[in-house]
């Protein structure tokens, strides 16, 4: 840059008496931080109780990369079963509750999903077609490729059961600590 240049530059910033610093970079850090794919997150459910014909859980989700990473908001949710992997009834719906953020994760840090299972005995047995579930397909959020997490109980069968509520629910993800 030219010493001409410098000082036009200087004094234009200069006017009405103050100087305006520019930080070096304008970009947040979490933009800089990858985003968190199936490889970089690891997956587990921990059930938490029980109440009103619902279990309640947690999707745990561990960065267990070398790195830190980019997630937040909703993933994919579904049983599985058959020993194969193929979905069991509908794919959970998005529970409102926690809202919507994106953080980023360092290696070992994690954040927990919010899980409400309501069980079969909820809902009329021909209508359900209650089968058993091998565990969870899971999806970290904008990711295409799933995890499996095991965890065996019953499931409706069926897409659709008109009903008060959904059989499987999940809440955003959530930064724990």
């Amino acid at each position: 840059m030219t010493m001409n240049l410098f000082r036009t530059l200087l004094g234009a910033a200069l006017v009405g008496g103050v100087l305006v610093a520019l930080p070096a970079t304008t970009a947040p850090a979490q933009a800089s931080a990858p985003e968190c794919g199936p490889h970089d997150l690891g997956v587990s459910f921990k059930t938490r109780g029980a109440a009103a014909g619902s279990l309640f859980g947690v999707l745990r989700y561990r960065n267990v990369s070398t790195h830190a990473c980019r997630t937040g908001g909703y993933g994919g949710l579904s049983f599985v079963g058959h020993h194969d992997g193929r979905q069991i009834g509908a794919a959970a719906v998005r529970a409102p509750g926690t809202p919507v953020r994106s953080f980023v994760l360092k290696p070992g840090q994690r954040a927990v999903s919010k899980v409400q299972i309501a069980q079969t005995a909820n809902y009329d047995k021909s209508l359900c077609r209650p089968k058993r579930v091998d565990g969870f397909r899971v999806y970290v959020p904008d990711a295409y490729v799933s995890l499996f997490v095991p965890y065996q109980t019953r499931a409706c069968s069926r897409k659709v059961i008109k009903s008060f509520s959904p059989q499987l629910s999940h809440q955003a993800l959530k930064k724990k600590g």
